[in-house]
């Protein structure tokens, strides 16, 4: 499975942006999508992952980051609202092909990356 992510950039706090990910594979429907991020000089964090058995946001980002999927696309979605600085990281896209069913958070449950869009958030 290939990962690649767009949608990036540099916004204003309050702002909104839209980030994507497009994945390779004849079974994307089948597989659990995540999205991680990483702070400069911090560890990489959970911030929503979908899958059959549904969407799960990191306390951090819920009520202002929404995750879908086209499953006709291959594409899986992060909305992003209210940005704020601390959500500045570099997000990475990941995929998980493996038929969990219970959404799954830890970056370890995943097998795919994709190489990461920045997202900078100015005050």
């Amino acid at each position: 499975v290939q990962l690649q992510a767009s949608g990036g950039g540099l916004v204003q706090a309050g702002g909104s942006l839209r980030l994507s990910c497009a994945a390779s594979g004849r079974t994307f429907r089948n597989y659990s999508m995540g999205w991680f991020r990483r702070a400069p000089g911090k560890e990489r964090e959970f911030v929503a992952t979908i899958n059959w058995s549904g969407r799960y946001y990191a306390d951090s980002v819920k009520g202002r980051f929404t995750i879908s999927r086209d499953n006709a696309k291959n594409t899986v979605t992060l909305q992003m609202i209210n940005l704020q600085p601390e959500d500045t990281a570099v997000y990475y896209c990941a995929c998980s092909p493996r038929p969990f069913t219970r959404v799954i958070s830890s970056a370890a449950e995943y097998d795919y990356w994709g190489q990461g869009t920045q997202v900078t958030v100015s005050s």
